[in-house]
């Protein structure tokens, strides 16, 4: 089973409201596409340590400037889970900051 396809039945193991950068603002040059991945980050300051994460896009485009409530799948699974909680908003990183997420469940 391809990314794109499991992130259309996964479970999200954490919900977020999800606001992508715009392009200008240093976002993504196209819209992410359901199957992307990329890690998240709780701070912005190095060393910058990270989580990869599978953004349950379902079947809808991810367009920079877009704000979207989000389910994330996570390479780390529970440990990464309990970090973003805890800390209760994280960043996007592809090379530099896209975007950023605010945790609701």
């Amino acid at each position: 089973m391809s990314r794109a396809e499991f992130q259309r039945i996964a479970p999200p193991q954490l919900t977020a409201e999800v606001r992508m950068y715009e392009t200008a603002e240093g976002g993504l040059e196209s819209a992410a596409q359901p199957g992307w991945t990329c890690p998240v980050m709780t701070e912005t300051t190095k060393p910058l340590v990270g989580w990869d994460a599978l953004p349950l896009l379902r079947d809808a485009p991810l367009h920079p400037g877009e704000t979207r409530e989000l389910g994330f799948v996570f390479l780390s699974g529970d440990a990464a889970v309990r970090a973003l909680r805890e800390a209760g908003s994280f960043y996007l990183w592809e090379g530099r900051f896209i975007g950023e997420g605010r945790v609701i469940d």
